[in-house]
């Protein structure tokens, strides 16, 4: 479809899709939007399409992102972001005084954006006090069973019943509700690596001979330890995979945990294995991935980067819900049992941090999902 008639298609379908809501906002009203997603690294990364699809259709409007410092690489470089505020979750540690005076200083600037409109995407009560100090024109956010929260916000949006929604879809409904109708080719992942982490990446691969879509990448382990599999586990598909003449690409977070864990999986793994652990932010993990010829990890953020990254995806899922965290907009595969009790959203069976769906996991069928992927990924 030509450009000028596709904007035409776009402005019309809107129009008739914004009558549906009775409250729909104007979004030629809007010069200024904050979107909060105060969650971990993967969920702010699943937020990035909610940026676009603002940015695509309003594109005077100047959205801001509010997230935690420590998950800032998953929004930096994002084209529709035009400032990102931050929360340092140290602030707690550094007392009462200290983090009066930071919490003082982020709200004034704040204030001085002058939104007129706040997405909220969780049920912190920080975006209920935002909403109230700002006083934004409009604001969204889930429904809660709160008289103080229902008064906080101008539009509210219900959370499904009994039925599982894929992340993605739920930060989107935000939209919905404002009578902003996401099209499915917006609502893939965005992430930017940049030049610099890619020409990092780039050298550290030219230094062990690899190219790209010459290796696997192999992320095993989470900062959840009941959402990994087992040690031994790994370590045996990984000497599967060196047998069927795949190089491997391991990598892990920097924190010592984790590393040791991929040290006693190097020890039994084979000799086909680049260790780059502790090595990488995340945007360079993300370029990483974009060079990899498929990823294997858990459910964590390393999958979802690599999803955002178009990168084919084998995920193991246990007491997690793949239907609401899964693979987003990419080829993948996952790899569950069928214990009836999953997913049960335990941190462990009995909240004993040890996941009986994921360490019964059998490595054949893990490494069956694997070259079924690639198969299906060589085929025209």
């Amino acid at each position: 479809m030509h450009p000028a008639n596709r904007l035409s298609y776009l402005l019309c379908r809107g129009s008739r899709l914004k009558k549906l809501v009775p409250d729909a906002i104007n979004l030629a009203s809007v010069q200024r939007a904050l979107v909060v997603k105060l969650r971990h690294h993967g969920d702010v990364l699943l937020s990035s399409p909610v940026f676009q699809v603002l940015k695509n259709r309003a594109a005077h409007v100047e959205v801001d992102a509010l997230v935690y410092s420590d998950t800032r690489e998953m929004l930096e470089g994002h084209p529709a972001v035009s400032r990102m505020h931050l929360i340092d979750r140290s602030w707690k540690r550094s007392g009462i005084v200290n983090q009066a005076r930071q919490e003082g200083a982020l709200l004034s600037t704040l204030a001085a954006r002058r939104y007129q409109l706040i997405v909220h995407l969780t049920d912190h009560w920080r975006g209920a006090w935002l909403a109230q100090a700002l006083r934004p024109r409009w604001s969204v956010a889930p429904a809660r069973e709160s008289r103080a929260w229902r008064w906080s916000f101008s539009h509210r949006y219900p959370l499904p019943r009994g039925t599982p929604r894929h992340t993605v879809e739920l930060n989107l409904d935000a939209l919905r509700r404002l009578g902003v109708y996401p099209d499915e080719e917006e609502k893939r992942l965005v992430m930017v690596p940049g030049p610099e982490a890619t020409q990092r990446v780039d050298q550290m691969l030219a230094q062990h001979g690899l190219a790209a879509g010459g290796f696997i990448h192999v992320h095993p382990t989470s900062r959840w330890l009941f959402k990994a599999w087992p040690e031994n586990a790994n370590a045996e598909l990984m000497r599967r995979l060196g047998s069927d003449g795949h190089r491997i690409v391991l990598t892990s977070a920097p924190d010592a945990r984790e590393k040791t864990i991929v040290q006693r999986i190097l020890a039994h793994a084979g000799g086909a294995v680049t260790d780059l652990s502790g090595q990488l932010t995340l945007r360079e993990l993300g370029a990483l991935a974009a060079r990899a010829r498929l990823f294997f990890g858990v459910d964590s953020a390393p999958m979802h980067i690599a999803a955002a990254m178009g990168t084919p995806v084998v995920a193991l899922f246990g007491p997690s819900d793949e239907r609401v965290w899964g693979p987003w907009k990419v080829a993948h595969r996952v790899v569950t049992t069928s214990h009836p009790c999953r997913p049960c959203n335990n941190d462990g069976c009995g909240g004993g941090k040890v996941s009986e769906c994921l360490t019964r996991l059998p490595v054949e069928r893990v490494h069956s999902a694997v070259n079924e992927l690639l198969a299906a990924s060589r085929a025209p």
